[in-house]
């Protein structure tokens, strides 16, 4: 593996997100943000101190936000508008749908919180089929980064982006291990570590659980290609296709519902394009519960050893 992939440090993701809005809100006097009465969770109390006159606390009112972050959009603004990724995308999915996809404004719904890693909150909280959501609409673009390194440079990168955008990321701390000063390409996959024999292709929190499993892989002969798609839309098709004509076995890992996910999306892809293998690593069709992040991610079968678990599974499956 890579020495560059190493963790420097474990940080929260949506500590990326604050760090990168204050960053695009000092470059940018056209961002604006917007936030339903959770300023401190989304970590966009540094913007709302530094431009409180571009900063709206839209109270416990996502509907409304929404329809705020349109209006702005439609005058030339760039909102980005941040709540917990159940709030922002079920509560809401009717107004994304008419006044941001269909009406393709420039605004970027901002997601803390996803998937089992939210802890404690339990299941009214754990969304786990945001990605499914969001990736059918139209026009919207959707993003899952890895750490916190990437949810920086992609907060960055979706500000100079036009039309609407869905940046997914989260609350626990996890390791940090991408390039400090990266610059963030939209649609473009990241190949973390070449490999011949499976391809796992992870997205968001299990980009690093991935990083881990292709490590203890190859330790027993196993070669691993490594791609982390931090974005699910648009896919790089490209980039798939390429590798599981290379390795000729798939496995997919992400924090998400089988359905509508990551791994869906590319059995899509290969069985037009390069039918072969695949094993997915996501929630099967169950909701979330209580727990401590590092429980969930074990119970729902979402670390390192369910990734390996998945590439000896494929294996026996190759041709």
């Amino acid at each position: 593996m890579k020495e560059i992939y190493k963790n420097t440090g474990n940080k929260d993701t949506r500590s990326g997100f604050g760090t990168g809005l204050l960053e695009v809100g000092r470059r940018n006097p056209d961002v604006m943000a917007l936030c339903a009465d959770l300023t401190g969770s989304l970590k966009m109390d540094a913007f709302a101190a530094e431009f409180p006159e571009r900063f709206f606390q839209c109270g416990i009112a996502e509907a409304n936000m929404i329809g705020v972050s349109a209006g702005l959009a439609l005058s030339g603004k760039i909102p980005f508008a941040g709540s917990f990724a159940n709030f922002i995308t079920g509560r809401v999915y009717d107004q994304i749908r008419q006044s941001v996809a269909y009406s393709e404004t420039n605004v970027k719904i901002c997601a803390s919180h996803a998937g089992v890693t939210l802890g404690e909150d339990g299941a009214t909280h754990q969304i786990m089929e945001d990605i499914g959501l969001m990736r059918m609409l139209p026009g919207m673009t959707v993003i899952n980064p890895c750490d916190y390194n990437q949810t920086k440079a992609a907060t960055i990168a979706i500000a100079a982006h036009r039309g609407p955008v869905y940046l997914r990321f989260g609350r626990p701390s996890v390791p940090n291990f991408t390039p400090e000063n990266q610059v963030f390409e939209i649609g473009k996959a990241l190949r973390l570590n070449e490999g011949s024999d499976v391809t796992i292709f992870a997205t968001g929190h299990m980009v690093w659980e991935a990083l881990v499993a292709a490590e203890e892989l190859e330790k027993t002969g196993v070669s691993v290609e490594l791609i982390d798609i931090h974005t699910i839309k648009p896919l790089d098709k490209k980039a798939v296709i390429d590798s599981a004509q290379k390795t000729k076995a798939v496995v997919c890992a992400e924090e998400h519902l089988v359905a509508g996910g990551l791994g869906e999306l590319i059995c899509s892809v290969l069985s037009r394009e390069m039918p072969v293998p695949v094993e997915i690593v996501a929630v099967d069709d169950r909701f979330g519960q209580s727990g401590t992040p590092a429980e969930l991610m074990k119970a729902y079968n979402l670390d390192s050893s369910a990734v390996i678990d998945a590439v000896k599974k494929v294996l026996k499956r190759k041709l």
